[in-house]
């Protein structure tokens, strides 16, 4: 079976365009006949079982404004064929608007939104056509729409704030590192040369800086390379699954960061399983399908082991527990949320508070990493120039 592209034209000679799976072309002209449908082009698809997903992209901006849009027009009761054509003609996005385009043609075909968007796995992924399956099993697309966007609107917000939060302090840190090291490459050679003629013993700090200055020179090139072969090297390694495995474990169980990773991964989950609990996917289902956002292995192992746990029969605060993935606090009000029946409720809460903690938490780091940056580049530049001035006085002393 293979997928191809085909374009025809109906009864009222309007043309129209779309995909089929088929084992041939001619069995494709068959199935476009039976629709009444008259073949005007039939071609292989770009992508098996994919004919678009695997070569279309676009960008989380575009993806939850699309969302945002459906569910408006959905909740305007508007036919999903209708809004799916207006979101097209409308989106100045040449990708977004080609995108809606052949989603419409497969809705015209008679396949559910949920199967239309399988189509193109790398735009929705599995959490998206889960979501939509639900509401249209539920008959509430857009009410499930709208939570989708809100989500994603979410998650750009989150992003957005941790990007704004880290510019300022990582254009610092590249900053300082680069005057420290043309000081000491370029500058202070230049003025130690002037007093190597002095029979007098430099101070220590003088020589100390010497030092330093001679090894940068001598090694600096070596350094530089040696740290940017290490970073193409972990990123190969990386590439391995069982070696991204461990690097996820670590950041998990003994990084510096861990508790920041933690917080990440378990407010990513719960957000997503208050989501899908809401949208009345099942609790089971929508353990599998939450763990499969996060991009830490080692968390989503330890969320599949809660998942099996459930599925024998434990209470969801207990097999959360055993993840260690979790802050107290937030398992108290799942705990809560089953015994009051309000499990999704509660979690969508302990989400709010998960995330609000961590954005505190983000600052409050920042805020104590700027300053302290700083004061230590200025105790850099001050040793240096307390280094160049003391050959300088103690000249002057011995011409006094």
């Amino acid at each position: 079976m293979a997928w191809f592209a085909w374009t025809a034209v109906d009864g009222g000679g309007k043309k129209r365009r779309g995909t089929l799976q088929a084992e041939s072309m001619k069995q494709v002209r068959q199935m476009l006949r039976e629709q009444q449908l008259q073949p005007l082009a039939i071609a292989p698809a770009r992508a098996a079982g994919a004919p678009a997903g695997k070569s279309v992209k676009i960008s989380a901006v575009s993806l939850t404004l699309f969302t945002r849009q459906l569910s408006t027009l959905v909740n305007a009761a508007l036919p999903l064929e209708s809004a799916l054509k207006a979101i097209s003609r409308q989106s100045e996005d040449k990708k977004l608007s080609a995108l809606v385009s052949d989603i419409r043609d497969k809705v015209v075909e008679g396949h559910t939104l949920n199967e239309a968007f399988g189509q193109f796995p790398r735009i929705f992924d599995k959490l998206y056509c889960t979501l939509v399956m639900a509401g249209e099993k539920s008959g509430a697309l857009g009410q499930v729409l709208e939570k989708l966007a809100d989500y994603n609107e979410q998650r750009q917000k989150m992003k957005s704030q941790l990007s704004q939060a880290m510019v300022y302090p990582i254009t610092l840190t590249v900053v300082a590192i680069a005057v420290i090291g043309i000081l000491l490459v370029a500058v202070v050679p230049q003025v130690i040369d002037q007093f190597t003629h002095m029979k007098q013993q430099l101070p220590i700090t003088t020589r100390t800086l010497i030092a330093v200055s001679d090894f940068l020179q001598a090694w600096g090139l070596y350094i530089g390379g040696a740290l940017a072969g290490f970073g193409i090297g972990a990123k190969f390694w990386l590439r391995h699954a069982k070696n991204r495995f461990i690097w996820h474990r670590w950041l998990v169980t003994a990084s510096p960061l861990q508790k920041l990773v933690r917080a990440i991964n378990s407010a990513r989950y719960i957000r997503t399983l208050s989501i899908l609990q809401a949208s009345s996917v099942p609790l089971l289902d929508g353990m599998y399908i939450a763990m499969e956002g996060l991009e830490n292995g080692y968390a989503r192992q330890m969320l599949a082991q809660a998942a099996d746990s459930v599925r024998q029969g434990a209470s969801l605060q207990a097999s959360l527990e055993q993840t260690k993935l979790f802050p107290p606090t937030m398992l108290y009000m799942i705990a809560s949320g089953e015994e009051s029946g309000e499990l999704g409720p509660l979690m969508d809460r302990a989400a709010e508070n998960q995330e609000s903690a961590l954005q505190h938490r983000i600052t409050l780091t920042l805020s104590v990493f700027e300053p302290a940056l700083v004061v230590t580049m200025a105790t850099v530049v001050l040793f240096i120039v307390l280094s160049i001035l003391q050959p300088i006085l103690q000249l002057n002393n011995m011409v006094g």
